[in-house]
């Protein structure tokens, strides 16, 4: 096996960068949430500049960022779990109509005069807390419409819609702002809202796709952390999304402070330096599939790193305007390259009947990450000043290029079989356990010869981190001490629903995978046992 970060990731380089939008589904959505992000990118920036000339403008503007993504900490993992259990699409449209309404007040309290930093920030504040409930549900929706091949080529072209609205928008409210002032860009935002929700009106959501039965909310909820923890490959990209957006939360933070005060450039300006981010980023989506063929996905990660690292801190220091456009570029392109290497890798390495619940995760990594960033950078440069804080954001994100080495992506990443497969048999009972039966200790009995305990101990390792995925609270593998022969694996499911959960839709290929392989080490077909609590409630026998 070659070792981690010398794989490339074959099933994502090949695929064009284009091939999702055969899916007309994809590409009516692809349209209508590009109409809604650069109705987003309006109101940041109408929002942004509103608190520019405020006495503690450093720390109010990067406030702005943290009110609109904070919410991602407090709902995310909730969200995660009712995308994982809702019709996503129900909810999806609801949520949009709701942030339509906020963003409606926001125009009409800011057109009134009556704008305040509380209120805005409060607004913003919800229209973040609408943001964090469609995040999860949005991302996961995207296997349902490309197949698996085009994923990686669909969190690009994601990536890209967010950063060709980066282009737009900010341009565009630039102008707006300065020739009408902040409560028309958000009146357009208010409006922006509308395109996705009719599209996902006519959108008729196969009804297999659907979850069912739904699990209950608290269960769900725990078996959404459950699989985190246990998911070797999820806790890395975590881990590695983590290293990059907290220092690269600076540069997004302080940007109006770089434009305003060291480059000296009005509202227009200001959406300029913007649109440079999003030029790099859509060229970066254009040619990262080129790029893929060349270099492996850790080394992609190393250099954005690197690359980012230059662009956080050169804007602050170099007095050319056009000079400060041109490294942005750059910068917008490494944000790309990391943003859907990262969410592509969580696209393909989680199973569906969790996949929102693991991407609720990543997006409260991430754009909690930012929120708390945003607040730390916008404080120190406060007190250190601009340079200062740009200097130190860009040493740590040089330091998340080095670790790459140390903690890189897994590769086993994009070949994993995420695929449902049953191919645990009916357990035989004697007796018919209620749902809500438990808890269920589940026994697997193995044989295995001398000469294979090593290497079976071994392999069972991986088997016990799947069972603890799918569902296990507890797992451990004994050797039988009067029989040396005999090994016997033990897990204990909370109840007997999560463990038919297991049976009938938890399990997937890469799951059987690990499975036989132990296997292969034994000398007989293993036997399995269920044993019930003594005195369950709810059943008598």
């Amino acid at each position: 096996m070659a070792a981690p970060g010398k794989r490339h990731w074959a099933s994502s380089a090949q695929q064009s960068s284009w091939a999702p939008m055969a899916s007309g589904v994809f590409r009516a959505l692809w349209f209508a949430q590009l109409g809604s992000n650069v109705g987003t990118w309006m109101q940041t920036v109408g929002a942004q500049w509103l608190l520019v000339g405020e006495p503690d403008a450093a720390l109010l503007v990067s406030l702005v960022q943290t009110a609109a993504t904070l919410p991602v900490m407090l709902l995310a993992i909730p969200s995660g779990v009712l995308a994982d259990l809702l019709d996503r699409r129900r909810l999806l449209i609801s949520v949009q109509v709701a942030m339509a309404v906020l963003a409606t007040a926001l125009t009409v309290v800011t057109a009134m005069g009556l704008i305040t930093p509380a209120v805005l920030l409060l607004l913003l504040f919800l229209l973040g807390c609408g943001q964090a409930l469609t995040g999860p549900a949005w991302q996961a929706v995207q296997p349902e419409l490309v197949v698996r091949e085009q994923i990686a080529a669909a969190a690009a072209l994601g990536a890209m819609n967010v950063n060709v609205a980066r282009a737009i928008g900010p341009a565009l409210a630039g102008v707006i702002v300065a020739l009408f002032g902040p409560s028309f860009v958000f009146a357009v935002n208010s409006v922006s809202f509308l395109g996705i929700v009719a599209v996902l009106w006519f959108w008729k959501r196969p009804a297999a796709d659907l979850p069912q039965p739904p699990e209950r909310l608290l269960p769900a909820l725990h078996a959404g952390a459950r699989y985190v923890r246990h998911a070797p490959v999820v806790r890395r990209i975590l881990l590695r999304a983590t290293l990059f957006i907290l220092p690269g939360s600076a540069i997004w933070a302080l940007l109006p402070i770089v434009s305003n005060r060291a480059l000296h450039l009005d509202a227009a300006g200001y959406g300029v330096l913007l649109g440079a981010l999003g030029l790099g980023a859509v060229a970066g989506a254009s040619t990262l599939s080129r790029v893929r063929s060349v270099l492996t996905t850790n080394q992609l990660l190393a250099l954005a790193a690197v690359l980012f690292a230059v662009g956080t801190v050169l804007p602050a220091v170099v007095s050319s305007a056009g000079v400060a456009a041109l490294v942005l570029f750059f910068t917008g392109y490494a944000w790309l390259v990391v943003l859907s290497t990262l969410n592509s890798a969580m696209q393909l390495s989680l199973p569906a009947w969790v996949r929102a619940r693991g991407l609720a995760t990543y997006l409260l990594v991430f754009m909690g990450g930012q929120a708390l960033g945003s607040i730390l950078w916008g404080a120190l440069a406060a007190v250190t000043g601009l340079a200062a804080a740009l200097a130190l954001a860009a040493a740590l994100l040089l330091v998340s290029a080095v670790t790459v080495g140390l903690w890189p992506l897994r590769p086993e990443t994009a070949r994993m079989d995420r695929a449902v497969s049953a191919h645990w048999p009916e357990p035989v009972l004697v007796f018919e356990p209620m749902p809500e039966d438990g808890p269920v200790l589940v026994l697997k009995t193995y044989r295995v010869a001398e000469a294979q305990r090593e290497a079976f101990r071994a392999a069972m390792s991986d088997v016990g981190k799947s069972r603890q995925r799918t569902g296990a609270v507890n797992w451990s593998l004994y050797q039988d001490g009067a029989d040396a022969h005999r090994f016997v694996e033990t897990f204990l499911v909370r109840s007997w629903d999560e463990h038919l959960r297991q049976h009938q839709g938890r399990l997937t290929g890469t799951d059987r995978e690990i499975e036989q392989h132990a296997e292969s080490f034994t000398e007989a077909r293993p036997t399995v046992e269920h044993l019930f609590a003594a005195h369950p409630t709810g059943r008598t026998s």
